[in-house]
């Protein structure tokens, strides 16, 4: 049976494999879009030139991003919030982890966001409404939940993950509104021919394929954070309770809520409405799956 060392292990290999193969998959972009278009060269150098300056930028200040956009405010300090600083600090003592930044997030839903490149550069921030509406066990599950996510480097992974699914975004809207589009000729019209085809499909599927991997892994992610959340407070029925609530009261999207930073979150920030083909975007598993997932650890019906 893995333990949790052996996922800390594989979070860090599958960070330097989805690395390696983002920058494959950048620089193949790059060729292509020289290939087609004016830029030559130039497009695979200013591709890769991209790629370095994005995950570079967002892995020491991806998340400071991160925590703008959600609105959170702090740090805190134990004298501003002692109830839940003191909880993370118990925490904290509790999984091995140096104490993260705390921030506060004024929103009514229950939810929750960890960030950071490692467990010595992380910060959590909660909302006012998970504060309001958990009990002492509901939220211990909840900020457990977000603590393993800094535990078993998730928050790097997903943060690399953001920054490299952008910058695929980014060049491949970059050549379809830049007007360069079939601005260079080939030798041969039939070779020409092939290479576009097999270009666009490429600068069209990229976006798509980038997403859904992103998606997996932050959903894979949700279970292994539930299960050692569940682990550290050796009560999965705390965790499982808060989210039978998170199920009741987040209906409405976060006004905070953006695209980018979505899978961050302890459940999606954009509420319940979501059916249809929209589900296969979903970046965290349904609520049920992941109460039943718990209720398999050991958790009571409340």
């Amino acid at each position: 049976m893995a333990t949790t060392y052996d996922y800390i292990a594989r979070n860090k290999t599958f960070s330097l494999v989805l690395i390696v193969g983002f920058t494959v998959l950048v620089g193949l972009l790059g060729w292509i879009i020289g290939a087609m278009t004016d830029y030559g060269i130039g497009g695979l150098l200013a591709a890769v030139a991209v790629a370095v300056i994005m995950a570079v930028g967002g892995y020491y200040g991806g998340d400071r991003l991160a925590l703008a956009v959600a609105g959170a405010r702090g740090p805190i300090t134990k004298q501003q919030q002692p109830y839940v600083y003191r909880m993370v600090e118990n925490l904290c003592l509790t999984a091995g982890l140096p104490m993260p930044k705390v921030y506060l997030i004024n929103d009514p839903a229950i939810n929750a966001l960890a960030t950071g490149r490692d467990p010595q550069h992380a910060s959590v921030a909660v909302t006012t409404g998970a504060i309001d509406h958990l009990a002492n066990e509901e939220l211990e599950g909840v900020l457990a939940h977000e603590l393993s996510h800094i535990q078993n480097y998730d928050v790097r992974l997903m943060m690399l993950v953001l920054v490299l699914v952008n910058v695929v975004m980014l060049l491949t809207r970059w050549f379809f509104y830049s007007g360069h589009f079939g601005g260079r000729r080939s030798d041969s019209r039939s070779a020409g021919s092939v290479l576009a085809i097999v270009g666009i499909v490429l600068l069209v599927l990229s976006p798509l394929i980038a997403q859904l991997v992103q998606l997996a892994v932050s959903r894979r992610r949700e279970f292994l954070a539930d299960a050692s959340g569940a682990l550290l407070t050796r009560f999965p029925e705390g965790l499982t309770r808060a989210l039978e609530k998170i199920g009741r009261v987040n209906q409405a999207p976060m006004p905070t809520a953006r695209e980018a930073t979505a899978h961050l979150y302890f459940d999606t920030p954009f509420g319940r409405k979501v059916s249809g083909l929209s589900k296969l975007f979903m970046t965290h598993p349904p609520i049920n799956e992941r109460i039943s997932a718990l209720r398999a650890m050991g958790g009571q019906s409340a």
